[in-house]
């Protein structure tokens, strides 16, 4: 199944994509696509049902984060050997993790707001990973049975915050808007094997990342695992696993960075495609 949160922010309803690509409303059988929908017996009772029952969504609406209640936005950094070695780090002998702000999580459609003055926010496709079942000390040969599905996420990073000003990676993930996920998040079954799954990104029409998870330093199972052994992951908790080369920070000779105007589309191969509009920091009113 293709879940999915449509609506404006904050009155998202729950949905499903059905097979012709239309959106089918969920809310009579969920109040919310959250963290109880994704044990495995609510996501068995969802796959029961006849999508052409459901009703059609008329119209292109906005589509919101697929997932609300998220506890844990987890991050890995540097795993892909190719994207270490343009950050000019080394390989890591284990998973660097970090956290993204949950008040970074936005549609996968919504504007990227850069932070007042920033001067090097960067792009990041990546594959998201939702925890449908309550994870502790697993192993890593049934650390897939506690993944719910998969899903699109863009690790967007301001680069002097992250690298430059001191302390940890996390106030250059955080900014509001740092962290677009969907368009859907696909079941595990849909999805099949994550190691096999091809990535991209676009930065106005030029082709900047291209990718595929085989080519991962360490897989989603050993993610998991490794991940379960610090901190316990409850079900509605994400984990987004590194970005393959052709970050704007590894450009040679020059680096390149967002900036007002700049459009950027993404996709993960059987998980959909987001677009964002790079926009100028401005207060939120909401």
């Amino acid at each position: 199944m293709k879940l999915l949160r449509y609506g404006p922010a904050g009155q998202e309803r729950p949905g499903l994509l059905d097979a012709d690509g239309g959106i089918r409303d969920l809310s009579g059988h969920v109040a919310e696509i959250g963290p109880d929908t994704l044990a495995p017996a609510a996501l068995a009772a969802l796959a029961t049902l006849d999508p052409r029952s459901l009703p059609l969504v008329e119209g292109a609406p906005r589509l919101g984060v697929p997932l609300a209640g998220i506890g844990k936005f987890i991050a890995i950094g540097l795993n892909y050997a190719d994207h270490a070695a343009e950050s000019n780090l080394p390989i890591p002998a284990e998973p660097v993790v970090f956290t993204k702000a949950i008040s970074a999580l936005s549609g996968p459609h919504d504007p990227v707001m850069l932070p007042r003055d920033s001067v090097k926010s960067d792009w990041e496709v990546e594959l998201g990973i939702v925890i449908g079942r309550r994870a502790a000390y697993v192993e890593r040969a049934e650390a897939l049975d506690y993944v719910a599905g998969y899903c699109v996420v863009n690790d967007v990073s301001e680069r002097e915050y992250q690298i430059e000003r001191g302390g940890t990676w996390d106030k250059g993930k955080g900014c509001d808007t740092f962290g677009p996920v969907g368009p859907w998040l696909v079941t595990a079954d849909e999805v099949g094997d994550p190691q096999a799954l091809d990535l991209w990104l676009d930065l106005n029409g030029r082709r900047m990342q291209t990718g595929n998870t085989r080519t991962m330093i360490f897989s989603c199972a050993e993610i998991v695992a490794y991940v379960s052994r610090f901190m316990t992951l409850l079900p509605g908790d994400l984990i987004t696993t590194g970005t393959p080369p052709g970050v704007g920070m590894g450009i040679k000779p020059q680096p390149v960075f967002l900036k007002p105007g700049d459009v950027m589309r993404l996709g993960i191969e059987k998980l959909g495609e987001q677009r964002q509009a790079v926009v100028a920091w401005r207060r939120r009113e909401d």
